[in-house]
């Protein structure tokens, strides 16, 4: 084997024990106090993105519990992106897809973990809330709300925003957790509490490029055929304009000349 060739060994030797140093030995010939600082170095500058990624998470967990899930992610997974601010994502695919469910496991993990990573997800996309191309004063009924780039609108059963070692819900309530995640103009992360129908105009509005907000109200109200639909429409505008009140829809889109 040419010195290409066993230099390649080499390094899948050495990346191979990083990854796994309980089980692969080291390459030999290399000191144990050499590697001892590659694999501290490796190890703890990944569980670092990950806990502070998801900081309430990690707060719920035993330490002995959350090495082993990070290790077992550090050393099994395989990222699909090379970003060091895409390891959250990785994370969270790990957990979705790879890891295998303890009996101890919070029932509301994987929606914890998701919330985290939508704030992370809006803290750091490149996306800008424009600034021309649409009309703050527009009505949005008339016209067709344009929503921020940098809201993200989820559903989770269990009330993730509120989860913390001072609350620790055992089962999820009757009635489903909706927000609303955005960046502001300030670069600020914040989230709004929404109810069901808040949440279905958005979703109309998204599915719908050719929608106005009457449009997407009266299909709500269509929906909501056991309501008084003039209090439906009314509250489905009032609804409207606080989203854009708190900077999330931005007004109404120009029609192209």
């Amino acid at each position: 084997m040419g010195e290409t060739g066993s230099f390649k060994t080499l390094q899948y030797q050495f990346a191979s024990h990083l990854r796994n140093p309980a089980e692969i030995p080291s390459p030999q010939g290399i000191e144990d106090r050499r590697m001892q600082i590659y694999r501290d170095l490796f190890y703890n500058n990944v569980e670092g993105f990950i806990s502070n990624g998801f900081p309430v998470l990690r707060s719920l967990i035993s330490d002995e519990k959350w090495h082993r899930m990070v290790r077992d992610f550090f050393s099994a997974y395989r990222c699909q992106s090379p970003y060091f601010l895409e390891i959250s994502q990785e994370f969270l695919s790990y957990l979705q897809t790879s890891r295998q469910p303890e009996p101890d496991d919070y029932p509301f993990m994987l929606e914890l973990a998701h919330y985290e990573w939508v704030e992370l997800a809006a803290d750091t996309d490149v996306d800008e809330i424009p600034a021309t191309g649409f009309n703050p004063e527009g009505n949005l009924m008339q016209g067709r709300p344009l929503v921020s780039p940098l809201a993200y609108v989820v559903s989770y059963q269990y009330p993730v925003h509120r989860i913390s070692v001072d609350f620790i819900p055992a089962e999820p309530p009757a009635v489903a957790t909706f927000l609303i995640v955005y960046r502001d103009r300030q670069d600020e992360v914040r989230f709004m509490e929404i109810n069901g129908v808040t949440a279905r105009l958005l979703m109309l509005l998204e599915e719908n490029p050719e929608f106005t907000g009457a449009d997407a109200v009266r299909v709500v109200a269509d929906e909501l055929a056991h309501l008084d639909k003039n209090v439906v429409l009314q509250g489905g505008e009032e609804a409207l304009k606080h989203l854009q009140l708190s900077g999330i829809i931005l007004g109404t889109e120009l029609k192209p000349v």
